[in-house]
Formats: structure tokens, sequence, C-alpha cells
């Protein structure tokens, strides 16, 4: 925890992007973004003001964490990543995030049907509202395919 903290704070691993604190993380985070999702919606992702004033660094925490330290793992494809990804929304009922993977997931090369046998797997799990409101978010996506 401590070595992660120092090479954080680190000033040779720094430097200022606007008000984000930039890192090797960040940056890391930034570049696999893109291979989920368009260079204008990674813009967007940075700079959303949706919860900008309550919580200013979770955006940051998202790209760093989420993007540059786990995503970025080798061991996983982007399409096994997205069908993992897919399957914990599912679990956690989080219908929002579930719509944005849906989109990730189409866009890296899943197929509707892997998308929607992926949340009928879960179905013995998790039962069926929490599949059927899964599907109903990815409803609108799916129907485009």
């Amino acid at each position: 925890m401590l070595y992660l903290l120092y090479n954080l704070l680190r000033k040779d691993n720094r430097k200022r992007m606007g008000n984000i604190m930039a890192t090797d993380r960040l940056e890391q985070g930034l570049r696999k973004i893109k291979e989920y999702v368009s260079e204008e919606e990674s813009e967007r992702m940075m700079t959303s003001d949706t919860l900008k004033e309550l919580a200013p660094d979770l955006r940051k925490y998202i790209v760093e964490f989420g993007y540059g330290d786990i995503y970025s793992r080798p061991g996983l494809d982007s399409k096994q990543r997205q069908l993992v990804t897919l399957a914990s929304l599912v679990t956690q009922g989080t219908e929002p995030q579930i719509k944005t993977h849906v989109k990730r997931a189409l866009t890296v090369g899943l197929t509707k049907t892997e998308i929607v046998e992926c949340m009928m797997q879960l179905i013995p799990y998790v039962g069926f509202p929490r599949v059927q409101n899964a599907l109903t978010a990815a409803k609108e996506l799916l129907e485009n395919e």
C-alpha cells in the first residue's frame, strides 16, 4: 500500500492535466479506454460534469484503477473482459452501467446472442428479476444489432 502511494506521489511520475493529476496509470487507462470507445466518448468520460462537484476524483479513479490497472492486465481478451464485466453488473443490478458495457461489448465484437446468453446463464444464480432488468436495460442497444 505504501509503495503504491509512494509511486502515485513521486514527482517524476505525475504531471498536471487540467485539474486532474495525470499519472502513468491514468495515461494507460486512457489508452485502454480507446479500445472500447471513440476518442470523443473518451474525452467526455474525463470531463463529464455529472458527479464532478460531488466526487471530483471519481472519474480519475475509474480510469486509473479500472482501465489503467484492471483492464490492462494480461490473460483475458477484450471480449472475455466484457462478458465478465457484464455478468458482474447483472448480479449487482446496475442497469445504467449495464447499458454502458453492452455498448462496449458490441464495440469489441461480442454478438447480440453472446450478450443475451451471458445474461441468461445467470438466471440460476441471481434470479429472473435481475436478468429481466438487465435485458430490459440492454434491449434498445441489442435491437439495433
